[in-house]
């Protein structure tokens, strides 16, 4: 009698911390706060936000399940292989690169690649025609129109402080006059031409006289770029960046019909919403 008096007590109090931990139910499925603090943290944007991104993604992944889409590893492996080909690299190359940059690593990397693969056999199974490819007239006014989008550093001159040790590193970043013998310290001059996407990306998005966020090398050290200068950007000739884009202009075409197509379905889903994110 008091063993299953206990069960239920005990089963409606998790109960009850499940439910309360719900943010949004989407077809069953349920959204929590937690996941939407993370999408704000990831995404970086406000509550309301991550959670319209939170029910895209579910709706998404109704919508994938219903359709039967999946996408075989012989796939995702070919889809890295054209990426680190383009990137002129080898796919152990392009692991690293990736992880230097990002710190995720190569089966990280993979479901990423996994996911946008599906994102596109979705689009092209609920798309009602194709997306016509931009004209050349498009391409030449978007790129008239955001030519500063397509301004490239020729070299980035950092101080690069590496360690075993992230606590020493971020001890480092945060109180610059602090000093290690577990921290490497070298001087570099990176040409823009000659680095990863990724860390061209890095040191792009860093401030001058700051440290980029730690990222982790492929030997499993701890790294971080003090940026000191970003030498002359040269001009990007329109037919350097003409595919790119192409490729841009075709993305938010999709974008757009995946949009409408979301909009629509969410208006007739079964979506509760239990309690708001802050």
């Amino acid at each position: 009698m008091y063993k299953i008096f206990l069960s239920l007590f005990f089963g409606v109090v998790l109960n009850a911390e499940l439910i309360s931990g719900v943010s949004v139910v989407v077809k069953g499925e349920a959204i929590t706060l937690y996941d939407v603090k993370e999408e704000m943290r990831i995404s970086n944007v406000d509550a309301a936000a991550a959670t319209d991104n939170l029910i895209r993604k579910k709706l998404e992944e109704a919508e994938i399940n219903e359709k039967k889409i999946s996408v075989t590893s012989t796939e995702v492996y070919d889809d890295i292989k054209k990426v680190a080909a383009a990137n002129k690299m080898s796919i152990d190359e392009f692991y690293d690169a990736v992880r230097e940059s990002s710190g995720l690593s190569s089966a990280e990397f993979k479901e990423k690649t996994k996911e946008k693969i599906l994102s596109q056999k979705l689009y092209s199974a609920i798309a009602y025609s194709s997306v016509e490819a931009p004209t050349e007239d498009e391409i030449k006014e978007y790129y008239g129109l955001h030519k500063e989008d397509f301004l490239r550093p020729t070299a980035f001159k950092a101080t690069v402080y590496t360690s075993k040790n992230r606590d020493i590193l971020q001890k480092k970043i945060s109180t610059p006059v602090f000093n290690s013998n577990e921290i490497k310290i070298e001087e570099q001059v990176f040409p823009y031409d000659r680095v990863s996407p990724e860390l061209a990306q890095l040191l792009e998005k860093a401030q001058i006289n700051s440290f980029t966020p730690i990222i982790v090398d492929n030997k499993g050290s701890f790294v971080s770029f003090y940026l000191k200068e970003v030498q002359k950007p040269s001009k990007s000739a329109f037919d350097d960046v003409k595919e790119q884009i192409a490729n841009l202009i075709m993305g938010q075409k999709r974008e757009q019909v995946l949009g409408d197509y979301f909009a629509r379905l969410r208006g007739n889903a079964d979506i509760q919403i239990i309690r708001k994110a802050e």
